[in-house]
C-alpha cells in the first residue's frame, strides 16, 4: 500500500519576495547556480510525484520561461489572497486525482528528501487526513505557532500577525510543508474563511475541516530545522548557499 500510493507535488511559487531587493521572483534567485525552485522541483522528482505543478504569480512569464525544460503543470494565482488561496488554484487539475498531495515553498530549497520519506511514512502508515512538517526555532519570530492539544496532536496553527503574548511565546513553528489526502483538501479548502489581520485565505485554517470530518492529524518536528528555512532576505540567501556548500559541497 505504501509504495503503490500515488503523489501528487504542489510548489507555491507565486510571491515577489519584496526584501529581496530585486525584480526578480524569489523562487528564480540562486542557490549552488540554480534557481531555488528547480532545487524544490528536483525533490518532486527524487520522491517520484506523478504530477508536479508550480503555482505562479509574480512576473509569471520569467518563472514559465525557467521552468519550460522541466514539462511540468502549472497554474496562475492572481490575485495572492493567500496559501489556502493558492493551493485552491490547482483544483482543477486535480479534482480527479486519487492520491496524496504534497505542499512544498519554492522558496526552501535545503529540504531533504529523508525528511519528506519519514512524512509520507506516517501520514500513510496512519491513514492520516494531513501530515504537518515542524520545527523548534530558538527565534521563531516571523512563523506560525503550532498550538497541540493535550494529547500532543495538532489543535491548531496561528499566524505570528494573529498570535497574542502567550502563543508567541512557543517555539514550535509551522514549516510550510504539508501532506493531504487528497479527496479531504479540496473540500476544506473551499469552507476556509479570511478573518484574520491579512484578511487572506491561510492553508493551516483547512486542517481543523480536515479534523472535524474524524481525520486524523500528524505533526512530524524535522530534526535538522535549518532545512526548512526559506529566503526572505538577501543575506538569507547568501546563507542558505553556504548551508548547501557545506552540506553537498
Amino acid at each position: 500500500m505504501y509504495k503503490n500510493h500515488k503523489l501528487a507535488t504542489v510548489i507555491m511559487a507565486a510571491g515577489k519576495g519584496t526584501r529581496m531587493k530585486s525584480d526578480l521572483p524569489k523562487v528564480l534567485h540562486m542557490v549552488d547556480n540554480k534557481p531555488m525552485l528547480m532545487h524544490v522541483i528536483n525533490l518532486a522528482r527524487q520522491l517520484h510525484s506523478e504530477r508536479i505543478i508550480a503555482i505562479l504569480g509574480y512576473k509569471k512569464e520569467l518563472v514559465i520561461e525557467a521552468i519550460t525544460s522541466e514539462n511540468i503543470e502549472y497554474v496562475i494565482q492572481e490575485p495572492q489572497l493567500g496559501t489556502g488561496h493558492a493551493v485552491q488554484q490547482t483544483e482543477s487539475l486535480l479534482k480527479d486525482f486519487t492520491g496524496d498531495v504534497l505542499v512544498l515553498s519554492g522558496d526552501v530549497p535545503l529540504l531533504r528528501k529523508s525528511t519528506i520519506d519519514k512524512m509520507l511514512k506516517i501520514h500513510r502508515e496512519a491513514d492520516n487526513g494531513a501530515t504537518v512538517l515542524t520545527a523548534i526555532f530558538k527565534n521563531p519570530h516571523g512563523y506560525g505557532r503550532v498550538i497541540r492539544k493535550d494529547n500532543n496532536t495538532l489543535d491548531y496553527i496561528i499566524e505570528e500577525k494573529d498570535c497574542n503574548n502567550e502563543q508567541r511565546k512557543i517555539k514550535e513553528i509551522n514549516a510550510g510543508i504539508y501532506i493531504f489526502k487528497s479527496k479531504e483538501l479540496f473540500p476544506a479548502l473551499n469552507r476556509i474563511k479570511n478573518n484574520n489581520k491579512q484578511n487572506e485565505y491561510y492553508l493551516p485554517d483547512a486542517l481543523k475541516y480536515i479534523a472535524n470530518a474524524q481525520q486524523s492529524i500528524a505533526l512530524h518536528i524535522t530534526d535538522e530545522p535549518i532545512e526548512i528555512s526559506g529566503v526572505n532576505t538577501v543575506e538569507q540567501l547568501k546563507e542558505l548557499n553556504l548551508i548547501y556548500k557545506k552540506w553537498y559541497g
